[in-house]
């Protein structure tokens, strides 16, 4: 095996999953100065030879054989959404480097699982959390590092993503080191008019569950979550919206279905209205192109420009290719990983943070199961 420090990493796609064909596999390929794609695993002979022959790699049914023959270092796991646990332990028993669909498992006794296993073998774990890190997340979370808005008091999620998912991106503007300690939540079920759905195609009658929780954290700050399960699919549930209220400012992401607007704002000078930071998309080309950056104009003298440059373009040679913005955040969560490997260091999100957010998915549902009862946090696993 090359020893080389800047090698492609040898990865192992671990499941048959519909997002293996159209998104991983893919991805894998993509990025040959990074990985090199080796082998295939899945439950059943059909699939595997499926997935396996469609990308042009050996596949296999023995997870310790496809270890033995074909050597990965990482492996991709991506499996029906019920199995994360179940596989993503597999995976990590067998000495593999994870990363790891979402949620990283379904009950937080499996989550331990896997992170005690992983730190029993000295392997890490990154979670496929993509929704902070898409690049409109990216670049407001730059901004907050810069410390041009001081500090974050409130952060909310308005539809921008369900369960852990509108989780991650509530904390992220918060901080990933912002300790919750209580959680009330309140889940309704509600009966819509017939309409058409995105997901089947068919005009119907729908229903909707609406899920809504308040976080408290250790430092005073609250964290606000909204999300109805119809928010992906439904022409009545248009809007997406995430938002921080800060000390020096605030940011708000205005949305109707994938036409969004960032409002973000500072102080004027003379301290008596608001002056708006503008985002400048940067592609390849003036006519288009691969996404290169996005520069924030924010008006302040001592710090005029902010920028968060796409993760996929330092990783290849010649013309980007031209993903979207979901896609560029399910790349940054397998170069996090890429790099925690090569450098022994943590992942940049990694499987603490992962749990923490299903743990407060749970408790916003264990709550509304109380009537609104507040959850102090953490959950007893034992209690699941």
């Amino acid at each position: 095996m090359n020893s080389s420090p800047n090698r492609p990493l040898r990865v192992a796609l671990i499941g048959t999953a519909k997002r293996s064909h159209y998104l991983y596999g893919p991805l894998l390929k993509m990025l040959p100065q990074t990985v090199m794609l080796v082998s295939v695993w899945g439950r059943s002979a059909d699939s595997a030879r499926q997935l396996g022959e469609s990308l042009g790699v050996p596949w296999y049914t023995d997870l310790g054989q496809l270890v033995r023959e074909t050597a990965p270092e990482i492996g991709v796991v991506s499996v029906a959404y019920g199995a994360n646990g179940e596989v993503g332990l597999m995976a990590v028993e067998h000495g593999l480097h994870v990363l790891l669909e979402t949620p990283i498992a379904h009950r937080l006794s499996e989550a331990d699982a896997i992170i005690a296993a992983a730190v029993e073998r000295g392997v890490k774990i990154e979670v496929a959390e993509q929704f902070h890190r898409r690049p409109q997340e990216q670049i407001k979370l730059k901004l907050i590092e810069s410390g041009l808005f001081g500090r974050v008091y409130s952060a909310f999620n308005d539809f921008a993503g369900h369960g852990y998912h509108g989780v991650s991106v509530m904390r992220s503007y918060l901080g990933f080191d912002a300790k919750p300690i209580q959680v009330v939540g309140a889940v309704q079920k509600y009966d819509l008019t017939p309409h058409w759905s995105r997901m089947t195609e068919t005009v119907g009658s729908w229903s909707e569950t609406q899920e809504h929780g308040m976080v408290t954290f250790e430092g005073g700050q609250i964290g606000v979550f909204h999300w109805t399960d119809l928010g992906y699919y439904s022409s009545l549930r248009w809007w997406r919206s995430s938002r921080f209220l800060a000390e020096k400012g605030m940011g708000i992401t205005l949305g109707t279905g994938q036409d969004n607007h960032e409002q973000l704002t500072l102080l004027a000078p003379g301290d008596e209205g608001q002056r708006l930071i503008t985002l400048d998309r940067r592609w390849e080309r003036a006519d288009g192109g691969a996404l290169v950056a996005i520069v924030a104009h924010t008006g302040d003298p001592e710090l005029p420009i902010v920028r968060w440059d796409n993760p996929v373009l330092a990783e290849i040679q010649g013309p980007g290719p031209q993903l979207h913005d979901d896609r560029i955040g399910v790349a940054g969560c397998l170069l996090s990983l890429v790099n925690a490997v090569r450098h022994n260091t943590s992942p940049t999100y990694g499987p603490y943070q992962a749990r923490l957010d299903q743990e407060i998915t749970l408790a916003i549902r264990q709550s509304a199961q109380l009537g609104g009862q507040p959850i102090r946090l953490p959950l007893d696993p034992a209690d699941e």
